[in-house]
């Protein structure tokens, strides 16, 4: 358990961009297809059972949710994308909402973008990768509910991916499994790494 990240908390959610906090501090947003566990992800980072809403009808999340840390840090719950059972003109409002945020939001150091890992690399995931790499924003990639494959597939799916994503040059990826707790040290190891947690630590253990 890392209670660095067990201490978040909901602040508020967002529709347009004047109602999202100030900025302050740091921020590592959480993107990924309606299906792909991102909620249950959210919850098992933070050691919480209810932290992100989850839904038994992927896609009716239309806000972004921002969850602070103890040091005025944040972690942001994107809505999620490509399955929702909506009019065509607002998947197009969301769309421009979450790109205004990833293009504009001057504070976010990171994106945590999970997959199905049976099923990565969908159309959605890769115009994620092109808007983070258009900015240059690091990306970390979870293939969430890795438990639904064996270690060998699994294995597989991780080498195909990890080559696919070699040429953007800002993308680093990792099997999870939120059901199992699989993959955890690893993610949590990232999200140190662009909120400065990694230096504060090394400094203190000189």
């Amino acid at each position: 358990m890392n209670h660095y990240y067990q201490q978040a908390s909901f602040l508020q959610s967002a529709t347009t961009r004047k109602t999202m906090p100030m900025e302050s501090g740091l921020e590592i947003a959480f993107a990924g297809r309606s299906n792909a566990g991102k909620s249950s992800v959210i919850n098992r980072v933070c050691s919480q059972k209810s932290l992100a809403r989850t839904s038994k009808t992927p896609g009716r999340t239309q806000l972004i949710n921002f969850f602070q840390l103890p040091d005025a840090n944040f972690l942001v719950d994107l809505p999620g994308y490509g399955y929702a059972k909506v009019p065509e003109a607002i998947k197009l409002e969301w769309q421009k909402f979450i790109e205004s945020y990833l293009t504009q939001r001057n504070t976010l150091r990171g994106m945590v973008l999970v997959m199905d890992i049976r099923h990565p690399m969908t159309d959605y995931d890769q115009a994620m990768l092109r808007w983070a790499q258009n900015r240059m924003l690091p990306v970390h990639v979870l293939l969430n509910k890795s438990d639904k494959l064996t270690r060998g597939a699994g294995m597989n799916v991780l080498l195909q991916v990890r080559k696919m994503l070699a040429e953007s040059g800002i993308a680093s990826v990792q099997m999870f499994s939120a059901l199992k707790q699989q993959g955890l040290d690893e993610c949590w190891d990232v999200l140190d790494k662009w909120l400065g947690k990694d230096t504060i630590t090394t400094q203190s253990e000189v």
